[in-house]
């Protein structure tokens, strides 16, 4: 292994560890430098090699959060090939990701409305990013006016996040329920979608 994978490794292992310190009772400015470079097995020194404080890690953790969710979001909507419908393939690909990486979802919740305006802003960014994704999305495939898909693709979004939350700490014989309603929730709204639409063309 070279000295570039090697960095490349012991940052990944810093950002691991700053997800295994955060639970339901400690946000990220809750955490400290010195917590983090011990989970991660390295000198508090060693920190700065990789990021230039705290604060920089905790962005970092919020961009990853992010990518990963987007990332596996889109992954469900490539099995739409072989047959599914999105809304059922989206939500139980969201949920399955929920039930394992609690910490990961905790995190964009919570800094969502955290005391940190920067990390607050970087979980807005990453909303965003999901609302886009889903617009253009629903613009491609349903053929909605671009304005029309950008309000749905808002309103399923605060939806799914909102039962996410409520599945993060609840009994896992509860969150199918959970998860049939916001099924439900994101077919009105999708119907109500072309109804606008439709009303607007008469």
């Amino acid at each position: 292994m070279n000295r570039q994978q090697q960095k490349l490794q012991t940052r990944q292992r810093i950002v691991d560890a700053a997800f295994s310190l955060l639970d339901e009772n400690r946000s990220l400015t809750a955490i400290s430098l010195r917590e983090v470079a011990r989970a991660a097995g390295i000198a508090p020194t060693s920190f700065y090699r990789h990021f230039s404080d705290i604060n920089e890690l905790g962005l970092t953790l919020v961009d990853e959060s992010g990518l990963t969710l987007r990332q596996l979001m889109r992954q469900a909507r490539q099995r739409l090939e072989s047959g599914g419908s999105v809304i059922n393939i989206s939500v139980d690909t969201f949920m399955e990701y929920i039930v394992e990486n609690k910490n990961i979802f905790r995190l964009l919740l919570r800094e969502h409305t955290g005391t940190s305006s920067a990390f607050r802003a970087a979980v807005m960014r990453e909303i965003q990013h999901f609302t886009q994704e889903l617009t253009d999305y629903i613009v491609d495939n349903l053929s909605l006016p671009r304005d029309i898909a950008s309000l749905q693709a808002e309103a399923m979004v605060n939806l799914v996040f909102s039962a996410g939350a409520k599945a993060l700490d609840t009994d896992l014989q509860k969150i199918p329920m959970i998860s049939e309603r916001v099924k439900v929730q994101l077919r009105f709204v999708q119907l109500g979608s072309f109804a606008y639409v439709n009303h607007k063309s008469k």
